[in-house]
């Protein structure tokens, strides 16, 4: 159950830091969505070579009808994408937190070095992109895009995108898994914002409830702080994660 819980939730992790089973198509085409798209990716590619890292803090809440955790950690990201953690601060439960916070720590650990965002990152080479509308966020103007992948893989999404209409950056991700995680997960839904620092965009919250059969409902909260762009080396009195992880 334990490992259930952590895979739904890594699964969800790495859909939306990049970042469905195909949503019903009608008989009418929908409008393409190329022109942003193909704006969307020139800019997110510009801004990318001049990204040189990056440190922020990050908080962890997890919640179900009897269990509550909380963590706080540093991250920072070097100009290929590679991720350290260091536990800055933890309370709650030690079942959440071994088995669900420490693991998504390790596994995004993990994928920024294995080249996994290649893979599941919003993209023409993994979905097909089809305009929506327009909408207007606290950001600003967004153009809104339904996304359908291309293949049928756990760590894509079916759902919406909302892409500012002046820098072309994606500002918000909501839907769902393309596959459940597991059997003993379903009904998991999420909702990832950004933000801007610069003329960058980062993570800025994700909201996620899901329901575990025998478990019951259960949300996990992530939002991040503190942006610091190419950030000298930072010591802390926090614990790293890898020393955390070998215990």
């Amino acid at each position: 159950m334990k490992s259930a819980i952590k895979n739904a939730l890594f699964t969800l992790l790495i859909a939306i830091s990049a970042g469905p089973l195909a949503s019903a198509q009608t008989s009418n085409p929908r409008p393409s969505a190329n022109p942003v798209v193909a704006r969307m990716m020139e800019l997110d590619a510009q801004r990318q070579s001049e990204l040189a890292g990056y440190a922020a803090v990050r908080r962890y809440v997890a919640v179900n009808k009897k269990r509550r955790a909380e963590m706080l950690v540093r991250v920072t990201c070097g100009s290929d994408g590679a991720k350290q953690f260091s536990i800055l601060s933890e309370e709650g439960s030690s079942a959440i937190r071994k088995h669900v916070f420490y693991k998504l720590l390790q596994e995004e650990t993990e994928a920024s070095r294995r080249g996994t965002r290649n893979s599941t990152r919003l993209t023409p080479e993994n979905y097909d992109f089809y305009l929506v509308g327009k909408e207007t966020l606290e950001t600003g103007p967004a153009y809104v895009l339904s996304v359908v992948p291309k293949s049928e893989n756990k760590y894509l999404i079916d759902g919406k995108i909302w892409v500012d209409a002046k820098d072309y950056a994606i500002v918000r991700i909501e839907g769902q898994p393309a596959r459940n995680p597991s059997f003993w997960v379903h009904n998991v839904h999420f909702v990832h914002t950004y933000r801007k620092v610069h003329q960058f965009w980062f993570a800025s919250s994700t909201q996620t409830s899901s329901h575990v059969r025998f478990f019951g409902d259960a949300e996990l909260t992530i939002e991040n702080s503190g942006y610091a762009l190419n950030p000298e080396p930072v010591y802390t009195q926090g614990r790293s994660q890898e020393a955390k992880l070998t215990r």
